[in-house]
């Protein structure tokens, strides 16, 4: 299968999954809840600059997943109007966020973590 095509369907996994953990938290252990949402994002953040760079080294993607992650979280620190109205649509609040957490930062950490420890894996397979 064609990496970015594999990569796209990695993402929308992420992006289920995530969605998922969200609107089921009710049915989940509390610390999937609380926790899994952004790991997930952060996920499809790697899996999505895979897709669209599948060439690119796996310490670049990271890099590139790691400084669009936090980028995003810092960014919640600035609270201007016109920002925050498009946090307040559905689109803004998924892809912005609402308010700057610290432990988000190491929810990002361990989902792009994930990611590529599941790259490295499928890629290795796919070698032998």
């Amino acid at each position: 299968m064609n990496a970015r095509i594999s990569y796209l369907i990695a993402a929308l996994t992420a992006m289920l999954l995530g969605y998922g953990s969200r609107r089921y938290a009710d049915s989940l252990p509390a610390f999937v809840s609380v926790h899994m949402g952004d790991a997930l994002w952060a996920s499809m953040v790697y899996f999505g600059i895979r897709m669209l760079g599948a060439s690119m080294s796996l310490k670049r993607s990271a890099l590139l997943s790691f400084l669009f992650s936090f980028g995003i979280e810092f960014s919640q620190l600035y609270q201007a109007e016109w920002i925050n109205a498009i946090r307040g649509t559905t689109i803004g609040a998924l892809v912005l966020g609402s308010g700057y957490l610290t432990v988000d930062l190491v929810r990002y950490s361990a989902g792009i973590g994930l990611a590529i420890g599941l790259d490295r894996f499928l890629q290795l397979k796919r070698k032998s």
